[in-house]
């Protein structure tokens, strides 16, 4: 994409960044073996992936076979329920689509990454939860002026997240900056492997690899209109969680009802009405698994309960030490006695 500027009488060009690699870059055969040994790392006692690398090259040819013919098809899905939490359904690839799914993801994160603003925290290399949450506690220092002020936060949830997004929006985003047709032909096909029950291009499933990245392209869209054209400062999202910090009710209230247009007309996604309130942290805000407070924050119980869960069905050391881990970053101190004792 060019452009023209009059400023000292020069042309200047505006430059869209564009995918750089190609098809063949990705269905390689040095990015599938690649592929399957980041696959494999922490899977190897799994009997689908032992039955895989049997017959590993022969498999991997058969992939790369298949995608260079471009008679490739996504298989179907197993599909199972985790309690995490709440209860969530699990649709599991088989082998060589998983295979796939990393060979795509390697290409394509760090070109995607980029693009995502710093305040997105879910399925991101250097983010995840406990950034979150301390970027949680900083905005909430700022905007209280250490506490001196009032600090309201707008807390919002999206209805059943994964299970409505859109797959024609959500080609449509990809082809703005993937222009290789073969590419944009084999993310199609992965992303309508899949449909929610009853409703025909819509849904991605929890489990592919890729879904982790595509929901945050997804999402890229709503995180680019609360920053630049909101202009919104103290915005952070993990996920389909996202909070706004502000010493002005009024001002979340109004933005509150422009951020869900944007999510009905632009991305077909709904607001959870349930999940959705402002509050001042000194009430106590929930958030990513804990309450916050000006100054401290606490295990929510429903967190809580299920760690003990947990833990009463798995007592092995790696478990307790990666609870114990997780309550370093609150105020849990008769929690972590508790664990010790267990």
């Amino acid at each position: 994409m060019t452009g023209k500027s009059a400023r000292g009488g020069g042309n200047i060009m505006i430059m869209r960044k564009i995918f750089i690699h190609s098809y063949d870059d990705i269905i390689s055969l040095e990015n599938l073996l690649l592929a399957w040994k980041n696959f494999k790392s922490d899977k190897s006692d799994k009997k689908d992936v032992q039955i895989f690398q049997r017959n590993l090259m022969e498999n991997l040819l058969g992939l790369h076979r298949d995608l260079k013919t471009k008679s490739y098809k996504h298989s179907g899905y197993f599909a199972f329920k985790i309690s995490d939490t709440k209860p969530r359904d699990i649709h599991k690839a088989l082998v060589r689509d998983r295979v796939l799914h990393h060979a795509l993801y390697q290409k394509m994160y760090f070109f995607f990454d980029q693009k995502f603003i710093s305040d997105s925290y879910s399925c991101r290399k250097w983010k995840g939860t406990h950034k979150s949450i301390n970027q949680f506690k900083c905005y909430f220092q700022k905007v209280s002026k250490n506490n001196t002020k009032t600090c309201f936060v707008l807390k919002c949830d999206i209805r059943k997240f994964f299970a409505n997004i859109d797959h024609k929006i959500l080609i449509d985003i990809l082809s703005k900056s993937i222009l290789d047709k073969d590419i944009l032909w084999l993310l199609t096909d992965i992303i309508q492997s899949f449909n929610t029950k009853r409703k025909i291009n819509i849904g991605l499933p929890l489990g592919n690899l890729t879904s982790q990245l595509l929901i945050n392209i997804y999402m890229n869209e709503f995180d680019q209109f609360v920053k630049h054209r909101l202009k919104v400062k103290y915005y952070i999202r993990y996920a389909d969680d996202f909070v706004i910090l502000s010493q002005d009710k009024i001002y979340l209230e109004d933005i509150l009802k422009q951020m869900k247009e944007f999510l009905e007309n632009d991305l077909k996604l709904t607001m959870h009405p349930n999940k959705v309130f402002i509050k001042t942290i000194s009430s106590g805000v929930d958030f990513l698994g804990w309450v916050h407070f000006p100054k401290h924050r606490v295990l929510r119980t429903s967190t809580k309960k299920r760690m003990f869960r947990n833990i009463t069905n798995n007592q092995k050391l790696n478990t307790i030490a990666s609870y114990l881990g997780m309550l370093g970053h609150g105020n849990g101190y008769k929690l972590k006695k508790s664990l010790k004792m267990l």
